[in-house]
């Protein structure tokens, strides 16, 4: 039996992803640094993994046919301080640095890696670059130059196995926090729209997400980089509009507008008012066929979960 492992396996997008594994006759191996606190399963097991001293389960980790890594401090979790900043970075770059030198030390049959990075690499959308592919430079930002970090240190398991980076865009599901922001005010007949909502969304829908991972798992023809991105971006009025719609009811849109956010937010708001648009041209031209590739599905997929 193929055993995946993978880091970040209790967060959000983890959770979906050991489900979907599990249902496909994967065996999943969590790497955890309080593996004691999750309970096992006949397919799921916990393993031990402490990046910053270095350590791991070898056990575990040498049982690995392929590993998804996703371990990172959440971006829009808090305020960017210069000691947020240092987590965020930290929680993305060293912790790789560490996971990739223990797969070469203690993994031989680990043969694919599936690596997280974010289309934050690519900075707001700007005449003449964008829409962002693959292929269009970083941008000189404190997000942009964390991603090159994070991606250069996932490169470095090329020399050993198959890699494949996934740009994610937001990510939309019923425990994200993205989309759980979004619904709390519609729930009191609120439609709240940041900024002047003109800004573009690259999301995808966490159902589609974790197929695409596992379709990166599956498919030879699947290497390097791509963008993790629903084939059509929205603007975030009409993001706010879909789910307003499908939530049913009168919603009476309210404007944050963009001083109030960087108030509340400081340099974060400049990723919450972020006009992003990527292209999955690359990822659908290898075969991956999305299940939500408009916000409507996506939104009325969510709602009924």
């Amino acid at each position: 039996m193929k055993v995946i492992g993978i880091t970040g396996g209790t967060g959000f997008i983890g959770k979906h992803l050991t489900a979907l594994l599990v249902k496909q006759g994967y065996q999943v191996v969590v790497f955890s640094r309080n593996p004691k606190k999750n309970n096992a399963t006949a397919n799921v097991s916990y393993a031990s993994w402490d990046p910053e001293n270095e350590k791991i389960d070898t056990a575990s980790i040498m049982k690995l046919t392929g590993i998804v890594h996703l371990a990172g401090a959440g971006i829009a979790d808090k305020r960017w301080t210069p000691e947020r900043k240092k987590e965020l970075t930290d929680s993305r770059v060293k912790t790789t640095a560490s996971l990739v030198s223990q797969l070469k030390a203690y993994a031989p049959h680990c043969h694919t890696m599936i690596a997280a990075s974010a289309t934050g690499f690519y900075g707001p959308d700007r005449a003449g670059v964008s829409p962002f592919t693959e292929d269009s430079p970083a941008y000189d930002d404190f997000l942009g130059k964390l991603c090159v970090a994070w991606e250069n240190e996932e490169h470095k398991a090329e020399e050993m196995m198959r890699t494949v980076i996934l740009r994610f865009g937001i990510v939309l599901g019923r425990e994200s926090g993205a989309f759980n922001e979004f619904e709390k005010p519609m729930h009191f007949g609120i439609m709240p729209i940041l900024g002047n909502g003109k800004q573009m969304v690259s999301w995808i829908e966490v159902d589609d997400l974790c197929r695409m991972i596992l379709f990166s798992l599956e498919s030879e023809r699947v290497n390097g980089i791509y963008n993790a991105v629903s084939p059509e971006p929205v603007s975030n009025k009409t993001m706010m509009r879909s789910i307003a719609k499908l939530m049913g009811g009168i919603k009476i849109p309210v404007y944050a507008p963009a001083f109030m956010i960087k108030l509340l937010f400081g340099e974060l708001s400049t990723e919450v008012l972020k006009s992003v648009t990527a292209k999955a041209d690359k990822i659908v031209n290898t075969g991956f066929e999305f299940q939500y590739d408009s916000i409507d599905k996506a939104v009325g997929a969510i709602l009924k979960s």
